[in-house]
Order: C-alpha cells, then structure tokens, then sequence
C-alpha cells in the first residue's frame, strides 16, 4: 500500500467514510464523524501507521483532508498526487 492509499484508509477507518468523499471539501466537523474525538483517532492513527509523533501545533491545524497533505510532509510522508 502505497502512502497514500495508507492516508486515505486511516480518513476511511476514522469517519466511516467511502473514498469519494476524500476531497478538497473534506474539513473539520464537515461529516458528523470529524469531531473532537474523531479528530484524535485520526491523528493517532496516522502516528501508528507513518511511524511519526505530530506536534500539538500540527494536531491543531490538521483541519482538512488537503492541511494534512502539508503537515505530514513536515514529518518525512510525501503522499504525492493532489493536495
């Protein structure tokens, strides 16, 4: 599985969404899902899976499916493709 696809799955597994809804519109609290709690499962799963501990700074900004594209890059992931 590439870094993306990796990306997308944990978006997928934290908001019991299906991959059409990965997209620009993609924000905080945008599916019913993305709240507080939703938000540390995802950042947590992210951590696990890219082997990475994000800042409380990151964690905070991380507010769209595209800001993560950025803040993960600052740890070393390049998911490539549209951001």
């Amino acid at each position: 599985m590439t870094p993306k696809e990796k990306y997308d799955q944990a978006f997928m597994e934290s908001f019991s969404i299906d991959k059409q809804a990965l997209n620009d519109s993609l924000e905080y609290n945008s599916v019913e899902e993305w709240d507080s709690v939703g938000h540390m499962t995802l950042i947590g799963l992210l951590e696990d899976t890219f082997e990475i501990a994000m800042d409380m700074d990151d964690i905070i900004d991380f507010s769209s499916y595209n800001k993560g594209h950025e803040i993960l890059e600052k740890y070393g992931v390049t998911l490539g493709g549209k951001k």
